[in-house]
């Protein structure tokens, strides 16, 4: 059998990038840009109302003050947030919402909630203590960093 040349073999390589290149378009979801801007807008309006209810509801049935109802209504979304990423719901709600489902609070107790699942049939120990804080740790050590240098900024303007 013979080999192909360079230019034989130049068009077999475009022949099957093409190839290629149809299938994966052939099987890609077909998104418009417009259509996923208005879900995670509307997805991420939802979430946020939800905490803005969570918030009002601890502050006027409990009368609590503004920073316990904040807390308890962070408290609960996160709760939310790990149980339907449990029962497989927050998937799908992220998959439909896209940016918008990741809004900061849900976004970290869905990455700690998944990477534990992801990882519990290694155990309580090694699997969901141990990767719980695979997610958790950068996120804390850059919370805790950031938190830092905002307050040192703070302190620094209000010594003018």
């Amino acid at each position: 059998m013979d080999m192909p040349t360079g230019d034989q073999f130049k068009q077999q390589n475009k022949v099957r990038n093409k190839k290629y290149t149809d299938y994966v378009e052939l099987v890609s979801p077909k998104q418009t840009t417009w259509k996923s801007l208005l879900n995670a807008f509307w997805i991420g309006g939802v979430i946020c109302l939800l905490g803005q209810v969570l918030f009002d509801l601890a502050k006027i049935l409990f009368s609590l003050s503004d920073d316990i109802a904040q807390t308890i209504a962070l408290i609960a979304l996160i709760f939310i947030t790990a149980l339907l990423t449990g029962i497989g719901v927050f998937d799908k709600i992220a998959y439909y919402g896209g940016g918008g489902s990741f809004l900061p609070i849900t976004g970290f107790a869905n990455a700690i909630s998944s990477a534990a699942i992801e990882f519990k049939s290694e155990g309580i120990i090694f699997g969901l203590s141990s990767k719980f804080y695979t997610i958790a740790g950068p996120v804390i050590v850059n919370g805790i960093l950031s938190s830092f240098i905002v307050g040192l900024i703070y302190y620094i303007i209000g010594l003018f």
